[in-house]
């Protein structure tokens, strides 16, 4: 707009295949009074240009994950579709997003880096299911698996090429009156204007895919799996902290951000049924590490030195669950600074586990729980503090967004009302600009808090799926109130009985001395009497103070009183 102002027609291209109908929609409102008109277009640029050296699509086929993993047969869940949809009065629901074409159909594919999804499009309607996906990627495992040979019926898959999607819709369209288009949602930005465009507008029924909230709420495999893939990736942790640690002592000179990155992998790509990390691991030290979302290159790689914090946050995709977990290190001696701020945040991400809430509470409501440590010295971190996570799918996945500020203003209309089998991260975090930051995350399980409850309300809980150590150097334990210090303990507790055992059993000694070292039990009774009100910090003055010594006078008056009484 700024750049065609004095121009009276200008014509701006853009491929409808590959842009959001929602985002398509806010371009041309906001061009409205502008001589630039979106124009859509069949052709990319990129294609015409991009001939030589040009990658093909990964070649290699799909497979099916199977119900000992899923928990659930595909038929069960074309089931619970159609009944949405016989709630909508839609005839007809296109299914766009990968993530939740792999989860309704119990497959798994090598089609994006580091999220085990196909490159398909699906449709659903009350008679029949239909997959457009390029053949190579169907093997004879997944024929059986969706009874593709001679499907007429509606409990089989109807196989297609994957651009007869275009011409399908157009024709199939006819004979529906109401067809369910899915609308953006949290981290899931809907079907694509092309997509839009093949359906008669009066036809289109647009709302967030119903597949969205039934895939966030875990069936009991799925979220037995989720905690056995945490107490695999907790071991592959402990094994390379554990190493890093003893490393790093032996050649300080030695390593860099790169190869922390690539040692980390090495170490989860070791665990049973792993399929490969869930996204790039971000590892950043001193002032990259006050960027949230940094990813070490050659071009900005730097060696990790003794005066900063270094934060690894990292994930693996397993059989039977994602991860994502964050640690702040240390390896020389942290500041008073850098201490008081890890303790802040861990101090945030204590109070949000241990919470004991109402259903009807949204997860904005949650969001201010875990930043009030932080709220209290005037400081905030511009990022959500948690997010949903698949199950061997997606790290980030709808509809659960933890933040009291709208994600690119695409959370409102999704369910964010949290129940059990529900996963999601606890991820607070202080980052100085230019100095260091500090994040620590743990994925968090939503059960039943057992409250005896005076009315038909449940109320619940979370359950620490992450079962790794904190840096016991980093924390300020003066800061800690009595209940901070058993959560802690407690799952420090949790830590040895749970990742001990397997460290013993797979025999990884240095991993499990190194791990009992960091999980070492703290006194839950503080020396310091200023340790318990809400300031967390015994150098930092506070309203309490001049309380205490008014309490202490009124006693001290009281016991005179009564002892002149007594020998009056």
């Amino acid at each position: 707009m700024h750049e065609f102002q004095n121009q009276t027609e200008v014509r701006i291209g853009a491929n409808p295949k590959l842009i959001p109908a929602s985002i398509w929609q806010t371009w041309k409102d906001d061009l409205e009074n502008s001589p630039v008109r979106l124009v859509a277009i069949g052709n990319d640029l990129v294609d015409l240009i991009w001939q030589v050296g040009r990658p093909e699509y990964n070649p290699h086929a799909a497979y099916p994950l199977t119900d000992e993993y899923s928990g659930k047969p595909w038929q069960e869940k074309i089931q619970r579709i159609r009944l949405e949809m016989v709630l909508e009065s839609a005839d007809a629901l296109v299914v766009t997003a990968l993530d939740e074409i792999s989860w309704l159909f119990n497959i798994r594919g090598y089609d994006l880096p580091h999220t085990p999804v196909l490159r398909s499009y699906a449709i659903i309607t009350h008679g029949s299911v239909h997959l457009y996906v390029s053949r190579q990627k169907i093997l004879r495992a997944i024929d059986i698996h969706l009874k593709t040979d001679s499907c007429y019926h509606k409990n089989c898959v109807k196989w297609h090429n994957y651009t007869s999607i275009w011409h399908d819709l157009r024709t199939m369209s006819q004979a529906w009156n109401t067809i369910w288009l899915p609308s953006p949602c949290c981290y899931t930005l809907g079907a694509s204007k092309e997509i839009y465009n093949s359906i008669p507008s009066e036809k289109r029924m647009a709302k967030p895919s119903p597949i969205i909230d039934l895939r966030a709420e875990k069936n009991k495999i799925e979220a037995a799996g989720m905690r056995k893939s945490h107490l695999k990736d907790a071991i592959a942790m402990c094994d390379f902290l554990a190493y890093m640690e003893e490393q790093y002592e032996f050649d300080s000179e030695g390593w860099d951000e790169m190869q922390v990155a690539r040692v980390a992998n090495e170490f989860r790509y070791e665990q049973d049924d792993n399929k490969g990390i869930s996204f790039p691991t971000i590892v950043g030290y001193g002032p990259h590490g006050a960027m949230p979302h940094y990813e070490p290159i050659n071009l900005t790689n730097i060696k990790i030195g003794t005066t900063s914090t270094l934060v690894v946050d990292s994930g693996g995709q397993y059989l039977d669950g994602t991860t994502d977990v964050t640690r702040t290190l240390h390896f020389g001696d942290p500041t008073d600074e850098q201490k008081k701020a890890y303790t802040r945040v861990l101090i945030g991400s204590i109070q949000l586990s241990s919470l004991v809430f109402p259903n009807g509470l949204t997860t904005g409501q949650l969001d201010t729980v875990a930043r009030e440590p932080l709220w209290n010295i005037g400081y905030d971190y511009m990022h959500g503090t948690g997010h949903g996570i698949g199950h061997f799918s997606s790290v980030h996945e709808s509809p659960i967004s933890v933040s009291y500020f709208d994600i690119n203003n695409l959370v409102t209309g999704c369910s964010i009302k949290l129940m059990p089998g529900f996963f999601l991260s606890n991820e607070p975090g202080y980052y100085k600009e230019g100095d260091f930051g500090v994040r620590l995350e743990n994925i968090i399980e939503v059960i039943p808090a057992n409250k005896s409850t005076h009315g038909k309300q449940q109320f619940l809980k979370f359950r620490d799926v992450t079962l790794v150590p904190y840096e016991p150097k980093l924390i300020d334990v003066d800061m800690l109130t009595p209940l901070h210090r058993r959560w802690l303990n407690n799952y420090n507790k949790r830590i040895r009985e749970e990742v001990g055992t397997e460290l013993k059993k797979r025999l990884k000694m240095k991993a499990f001395y190194w791990m009992m070292l960091k999980t070492a039990t703290i006194p839950e009774i503080s020396s310091n009497s200023q340790s318990f009100f809400t300031d967390y910090s015994h150098s930092t003055p506070s309203a309490s103070r001049p309380f205490h010594i008014l309490v202490a006078i009124i006693a001290a008056y009281h016991a005179i009183e009564n002892f002149t009484k007594m020998h009056i």
